[in-house]
């Protein structure tokens, strides 16, 4: 399966969709980028004057590459329409903000994948290499 054949596979639109293009994808873990549009509705009111990326669309970012794609790619020709992705829990530590217009990198890591349960280990750097946020992050993929 091709990385863009994955990215048409996740079951988000835009403006929910996060996610521009996979680097690298393997069974171990999986790369990916994704810029901020500056006309995405959260700034307008996040912060006022000074918009920065909440933290829980960060998250977000990183559970999209980081975690659905990388199911997507495990599963193979099983993920279909029919399959369900539910985010069961998160551990995230957020380090700098992160700005409209910034385009950030997701690097996970598969800690296990098992009875439809996967856990990975994900950071996020922005363009100058720095760590933006990290943390562990699991779903369910049946």
């Amino acid at each position: 399966m091709t990385n863009q054949e994955i990215i048409s596979k996740l079951p988000y639109f835009k403006p929910f969709l996060f996610v521009d293009e996979l680097l690298r994808i393997d069974e171990n873990g999986v790369e990916g980028t994704y810029t901020f549009d500056e006309n995405l509705d959260f700034y307008k009111g996040h912060f006022k004057d000074n918009p920065v990326t909440p933290g829980v669309i960060l998250t977000e970012v990183m559970a999209q590459i980081g975690l659905v794609c990388l199911g997507i790619y495990l599963l193979n020709d099983t993920f279909n329409k029919t399959t369900s992705i539910a985010l069961t829990s998160t551990e995230i530590e957020f380090l700098k903000p992160v700005f409209p217009k910034e385009k950030v990198w997701i690097i996970s890591e598969k800690v296990y994948f098992r009875f439809g349960k996967l856990k990975c280990k994900v950071e996020m750097k922005n363009e100058k290499g720095e760590e933006v946020c990290r943390g562990i992050i699991a779903g369910m993929i049946v």
